[in-house]
């Protein structure tokens, strides 16, 4: 009876021109609603009868088929020649699913993950045109997401001018952002109400081998919005908070928002080609799925798991060979000044065919030596490490930056002073795996010719990982986010999927849940990370923000664990700080998921501190479980998981500019059963800047009824790890 009552709903308000629908979560709190209001598809979102996002409408602009646009009124815009996909439909036909499912990652915060929605797929027919798409809506219990679909059915090739999805926000919310760029996210995030960002957008960005603005209120996803509810509500929780991020990108460009700063009103801006076009398509086809996770505890958006459940399913039929890493590398070294990639001073220039390096004059800066990597090889057997990765092993870095160069790296063949045989013979010996190095300089084409070469290399050497990089401006004109660059990036993990490697981009776009469907990826930077440590320090709070943005989507290779905070005691040069205290960097283990985790600091600094490096050496990879237990974006996280397959948690604390105490219980570990706590905290006179390696280290009986109150320094930070006691 309720069906016979929505399909009258839908035919009375079709006779007025207006055709509506109504969409649920399975708890039914969220809700949605579709309309086609003269001839536009429209959505609106809200909770518990509570609206989030305002009457918002949905469309795109196709080339050579729009008039002029006024983007603070596009809605109204004068169409001449054609109206792109913006207006002129009709609700064709309304199908609802439900689903629900458990399914087990490769690797992940937890073994198992649950996924369950509501689907509303609307088809749409354009008059004048005769041509239809397809709005496909799924309604989870923790947001919303939507896609828009291109049958064959009067589309075939088309190109898309520019995507129109508004965000209609309910008014002049906080924001967590980073500046719009089509070529980096690597940005510290500012916290600031919506109508600020026009103000602060310029300011927010700073120098960056290769970045690309394209509005003064453009930001990028994931992006962290707050509501606050007026102070009388009575609601137990007075916020509520949304993330808008993409999911599944594949064969599209990436997706940025631009702010009316007057209406408060986001668009999606995507990333152009060369050629400024922004999505070369061929029915049938669709967009990446665009997401609105809804949350009213802070925490609920660590634990969502929408933009996973939203990709496909694993492709790869055999994943035993995909396994987490815990790393050290030839990497800080040069980071903070102390070794070089290149190997000479000699050459001018590098002709990578011609050139023979056993005749130049080494400059004896070089870090990738043999002896240097088997002291790194020595330090990894000894303390249990997987790996150790090695960069500037290979020739070509004299010239790599800066020249738009095509034929710059061969990733074959090493400097004379990296002997491959006799490393691969050592880290065999030691039982020891090697990671590899893949530069590419940006230069796309020149990475893809070797690719097979490259992987086959990785192979013959027993490398099951690579670390592949995309530093300076994208050879030949494009942006590190525009469709041919992702495609390029995903074509990258699937072709080493048919060799058995595990791939980590660095400089690609941010991660989009993708590593669902391909799990050899198995770790992206796409953030600011650990090495602007070293170049100019990152502000307090910076990991207490990029759980809730970029790690939505993926892990991130953030690479902690440095100890010696002053780049001065290595380098006299570099008077830069890393700006945390040790606590915080071991907290980092836990609080950035990652199933690739590096110990980035030398060897010669962890010796100074064995007894605070026992908890990187201790802390697991991969998870059964997950707790959030504390969270208040760009101030704090405490997160506590289960280590996959035993009875062992480990818990991180991360504190941002303000000091704190932060109270826990361990209510997560089993009832009736006794533990033994390593608790790894700040001293009391610990400070990241005056004090940072004051810490103490102390052991507990601890039961699933125990609280703990642990101090956290400004920008410090605790770790625990939990063992039966037998």
């Amino acid at each position: 009876m309720k069906y016979k009552i929505v399909v009258i709903l839908l035919l009375f308000l079709g006779f007025n021109g207006i055709m509506a629908e109504q969409m649920y979560s399975p708890n039914g709190r969220l809700v949605g609603t579709f309309l086609v209001a003269d001839g536009k598809p429209t959505y609106s979102l809200a909770l518990d009868g509570d609206t989030l996002v305002r009457p918002s409408h949905l469309g795109l602009l196709l080339k050579g088929e729009q008039g002029q646009i006024d983007f603070n009124n596009f809605s109204n815009a004068s169409y001449q020649g054609g109206s792109g996909l913006m207006d002129h439909f009709v609700l064709d036909g309304v199908d609802t699913t439900q689903f629900a499912e458990d399914w087990s990652p490769v690797w992940g915060e937890e073994s198992t993950i649950h996924n369950a929605y509501n689907e509303y797929a609307f088809t749409l027919r354009q008059t004048p045109q005769n041509r239809y798409i397809r709005l496909r809506f799924r309604l989870f219990d923790e947001g919303m997401a939507f896609r828009y679909e291109f049958p064959l059915m009067g589309l075939n090739y088309f190109t898309i001018e520019e995507e129109k999805t508004e965000f209609a926000m309910v008014g002049d919310l906080t924001a967590y952002w980073i500046s719009g760029d089509y070529d980096t996210q690597e940005y510290e995030y500012t916290r600031s109400k919506l109508s600020e960002i026009r103000a602060i957008n310029e300011r927010s960005r700073i120098g960056n081998l290769s970045q690309t603005s394209f509005s003064p209120t453009g930001v990028q996803t994931a992006l962290l919005l707050r509501i606050d509810k007026p102070a009388q509500s009575k609601a137990k929780n007075h916020s509520i908070w949304l993330t808008i991020h993409e999911a599944a990108l594949v064969d599209y460009p990436c997706m940025h928002l631009d702010l009316n700063d007057t209406t408060f009103v986001f668009t999606s801006h995507l990333t152009p080609d060369v050629q400024g076009n922004k999505g070369h398509m061929q029915a049938p086809c669709h967009t990446p799925w665009r997401t609105i996770q809804v949350a009213e505890d802070a925490r609920q958006i660590l634990a969502n798991r929408m933009t996973l459940n939203l990709n496909e399913p694993c492709k790869i039929e055999d994943t035993s060979w995909i396994k987490p890493m815990k790393y050290v590398g030839v990497w800080w070294e040069m980071i903070n000044g102390m070794k070089d990639w290149s190997y000479t001073n000699d050459l001018p220039n590098i002709h990578l065919d011609d050139t023979d390096y056993t005749k130049t004059t080494p400059h004896g800066r070089h870090g990738a030596t043999t002896e240097n990597v088997k002291r790194y090889i020595d330090f990894a057997a000894q303390y249990g490490f997987d790996g150790v990765l090695v960069e500037g092993w290979n020739i070509g870095w004299e010239d790599w930056f800066g020249h738009d160069k095509d034929y710059v790296f061969d990733f074959i063949t090493p400097y004379p002073d990296f002997d491959v045989e006799e490393i691969h013979r050592y880290a065999q010996a030691k039982e020891v795996k090697m990671i590899m190095h893949h530069e590419t300089s940006a230069s796309i084409r020149n990475y893809e010719r070797f690719l097979d070469t490259a992987y086959q290399f990785m192979n013959r050497y027993d490398y099951p990982a690579v670390k592949s990089g995309y530093v300076g401006n994208i050879v030949h004109g494009e942006t590190h986010y525009s469709q041919w660059l992702n495609n390029h990036y995903l074509y990258c993990v699937e072709k080493a999927a048919k060799y058995h490697i595990m791939v980590n981009a660095h400089e690609a776009v941010r991660p989009t849940g993708l590593c669902r469907t391909w799990p050899n990826l198995i770790g992206n930077e796409s953030a600011m990370g650990t090495e602007y440590q070293a170049m100019k320090g990152i502000q307090p709070g910076h990991t207490c923000i990029l759980p809730f943005t970029r790690l939505n989507g993926g892990p991130m290779d953030y690479t902690p664990g440095i100890f010696e905070m002053d780049m001065q005691k290595m380098n006299p040069n570099n008077h830069n700080r890393c700006l945390t205290t040790l606590c915080n960097q071991l907290s980092l283990y836990v609080t950035m998921y990652s199933p690739l985790q590096m110990a980035a600091d030398l060897p010669e600094n962890y010796a100074r501190f064995m007894d605070a490096f026992q908890f990187i050496r201790d802390v697991a990879l991969d998870w059964d479980a997950s707790w959030y237990l504390e969270a208040e974006p760009m101030e704090y996280i405490t997160v506590a998981r289960k280590t996959k397959g035993k009875d062992e948690y480990f818990v991180g604390g991360t504190c941002g500019e303000q000091a704190r105490t932060s109270v826990i219980s361990l209510d997560f570990l089993p009832a009736g059963k006794r533990y033994e706590a390593t608790i790894y905290q700040d001293a009391p006179d610990a400070h990241y800047l005056t004090n940072p390696q004051a810490y103490v280290i102390q052991k507990k009986k601890v039961n699933s009824k125990t609280k703990l109150k642990i101090y956290e320094a400004p920008s410090g930070g605790y770790a625990i790890s939990i063992r039966p006691i037998e």
